[in-house]
């Protein structure tokens, strides 16, 4: 199963659709039933998808989510064969800024809207504002290279002092204390960060920050902080830099590490046992988030502190952003439509076989009723 699942991503990857040309649609009609659970080759539910009008729909933002949404455009596209669903992933930061200038329906972000982003939406939203959704969630998992290690175990303290070039060897003794059983070699670390800005990034030093506060004091951001180490573009980028690398660590989304057959790290939280990053794992963390936007905007807090046993608490949520009110006449259709099938059961169905964590139910019960009242 896994190699098949490997194997349909690095299919539908190279048949990704890029975006290109102006802003220009119509599409689909919207059904709170529709449906697609499957991928390339699968006998995925696309009856119940109704499209009306013809069109290009353009996106961009989160590559996270690249591999989810790579699925879910195949599927709709599948049932609405004269709607055409580009979605770039250019990262979370570049997204957004595309979003925020009007050139894109909708923007996917591994972090939600600043609130000088959310007051610069109401140019583009007439009579309404941009609003985070949660769509996809997941683990950001540790990737890593060390010849002769299996099985690695870290924490939040080492982690935070290996991407700030405070531990520069896999033989460090705070690694010792943690895999005694491992044979660590005295190997430079090669640490890799994103050089894009990035959601991914905002999240994982969300949790350094969170976790080991006396061990990172940079601020979370999109933007990397921390001293040293080496930077690769977007999550394939410092994915593909790990497996080619001996003695790197870097972090991505499983899906990733999945596709390249990269190991991942446990995490010692607290918790009985060190926790895999693993897409059950995640979920037991995400369903911790609180909503801490207001109205119709569904941001989340996550709680990256959780010692409850299972719970992996590196995880991001990837958000769809679009407006509330004040959507393009031409666009509204397709945008309302597309994400109201990504929503549904059988949208977050699909993503639990390409290593992400379908929304947990109140959540997604929330999303649902907001993206209904998209207008």
């Amino acid at each position: 199963m896994k190699l098949q699942r490997k194997n349909r991503v690095r299919a539908l990857a190279v048949g990704a659709l890029a975006v290109s040309g102006a802003l220009a649609l119509t599409a689909c009609g919207s059904d709170d039933t529709t449906g697609g659970s499957g991928g390339s080759g699968s006998a995925a539910k696309t009856s119940n998808i109704k499209c009306e009008g013809k069109g290009k729909l353009l996106a961009s933002g989160s590559s996270a989510q690249k591999n989810a949404m790579d699925v879910w455009v195949q599927n709709y596209s599948g049932a609405c064969k004269d709607t055409e669903i580009n979605y770039q992933p250019t990262g979370s930061g570049a997204g957004v800024t595309t979003f925020l200038q009007g050139q894109t329906a909708f923007a996917g972000s591994d972090s939600a809207l600043k609130p000088d982003e959310i007051t610069k939406s109401k140019q583009v939203c007439k009579g309404g504002q941009a609003i985070d959704l949660p769509m996809v969630g997941g683990p950001i998992a540790v990737g890593y290279n060390v010849p002769g290690v299996d099985n690695l175990v870290l924490d939040a303290p080492t982690l935070a002092k290996i991407f700030d070039s405070k531990i520069t060897k896999w033989s460090d003794p705070a690694i010792k204390k943690l895999n005694p059983s491992a044979k660590l070699p005295d190997l430079k670390i090669q640490a890799f960060h994103r050089s894009d800005d990035s959601g991914t990034t905002d999240n994982f030093t969300k949790y350094l920050k969170g976790a080991a506060p006396g061990d990172w004091k940079h601020e979370p951001a999109k933007k990397w902080e921390g001293t040293g180490g080496q930077a690769a573009s977007g999550s394939a980028g410092v994915s593909s830099q790990v497996k080619q690398t001996s003695g790197a660590i870097s972090y991505f989304e499983l899906s990733y590490a999945t596709a390249g057959k990269i190991p991942t790290a446990k995490l010692n939280t607290g918790a009985k046992a060190p926790v895999d990053a693993t897409v059950d794992n995640a979920s037991k963390a995400i369903s911790e988030a609180k909503q801490v936007g207001k109205g119709d905007d569904l941001a989340l807090q996550l709680n990256y502190t959780t010692k409850a046993e299972g719970a992996y608490p590196i995880t991001l949520v990837t958000y769809e952003i679009a407006c509330n009110k004040g959507n393009k006449a031409e666009t509204l259709p397709a945008t309302k439509s597309f994400l109201t099938y990504i929503s549904s059961k059988d949208g977050q169905a699909a993503l639990k076989a390409l290593g992400y964590a379908p929304l947990p139910t109140e959540i997604a019960d929330k999303v649902r009723a907001t993206v209904a009242k998209i207008a």
